[in-house]
């Protein structure tokens, strides 16, 4: 059995450590409020851009365009937003599950992928898969402008466009509910038809979904679509604010979701320091109720032999 003293350190220790979670869940839970509201109001946005490129591309069919075909042979290249810092409970656990666990279906392997990294945590993990970090941008993290993303946006198409990737991946943490944050994986370049893989990653930011077949404009989907400017220099605009578009609701997202795992988990850090701390604190009187007892049994035996 431990002794008082031991005792006595631990509390102290996980006292210490309870305030600290605690702490860090007020922090957490300031960072939520703003995020969730930046990540909620710009659902709208997102969606609408989505269903216009929806409709472009499904009316845009034999365009010979330098964004809507990679290179054969050339690489995949993986966007992965995570977390600067841990302490997030799975947040960064669930997607790697999302993409190397027993029930991915995705072919992503450090010989034919690229990873353009939004966050240490997931360039950390990657790296030391094997996989090549093409260019870091976790900086991103902590300084959410949406300059920043065009700069990043530009960056990635001047690499499809000279053939070192051939397709372009988005992966992000949906943020649905303060509780509830789900990885998702959408293919952002060559822009065709979604991938079916996952059904559930069709979802964006919102409620939308990138189905040509089930869109609103399917009944009008043999419709050319005319141009006020040439096609080249309309897409040459769209498709970089499209990317952006959606380089910038997964940041919120997942800036959103980082902090809502972040404070579920430090609250329950707290309550099981708290927890911790009273077994402790009863241990700790039991201990000087039974040392007290065995002094006092002493005494009482030594006045009995006198």
């Amino acid at each position: 059995m431990a002794s008082m003293k031991q005792i006595k350190q631990r509390k102290r220790s996980v006292d210490s450590t309870g305030k600290i979670t605690k702490a860090m869940k007020l922090v957490a839970t300031v960072k939520l409020q703003k995020t969730k509201q930046v990540a909620t109001d710009a659902v709208p946005y997102f969606d609408a851009m989505y269903d216009a490129i929806s409709d472009m591309i499904k009316k845009s069919q034999g365009v010979r365009h330098k964004y809507l075909a990679g290179k054969a042979g050339a690489k995949k290249a993986l966007i992965i937003f995570s977390s600067n810092k841990g302490l997030a409970g799975s947040y960064n656990s669930n997607i790697v599950r999302k993409l190397f666990g027993e029930k991915s279906t995705y072919d992503f392997t450090k010989d034919n992928t690229l990873v353009y990294s939004i966050g240490l945590k997931m360039r950390e993990e990657l790296k030391r898969r094997g996989f090549t970090i093409a260019r870091d941008y976790s900086d991103n993290m902590d300084d959410v402008h949406y300059e920043n993303i065009t700069t990043m946006t530009s960056e990635i198409l001047d690499d499809f466009v000279e053939g070192k990737i051939n397709e372009i991946y988005l992966v992000y943490t949906f943020f649905r509910n303060t509780i509830v944050h789900i990885p998702r994986v959408l293919k952002l370049l060559p822009l065709t038809e979604v991938d079916k893989n996952d059904e559930e990653d069709t979802e964006l930011l919102g409620k939308k979904t990138f189905n040509l077949a089930k869109s609103k404009y399917a009944d009008d989907s043999k419709m050319p679509m005319n141009y006020e400017l040439d096609d080249e220099d309309m897409l040459n605009y769209t498709i970089p604010q499209y990317i952006s578009s959606l380089l910038f609701g997964a940041l919120t997202a997942s800036l959103a979701s980082e902090s809502g795992a972040r404070m579920t988990a430090m609250d329950n850090a707290t309550k099981n320091a708290k927890e911790l701390s009273e077994k402790l604190n009863v241990a700790y009187n039991r201990a000087r109720q039974g040392a007290i007892t065995q002094e006092i049994t002493e005494i009482v035996a030594g006045a009995n032999a006198i």
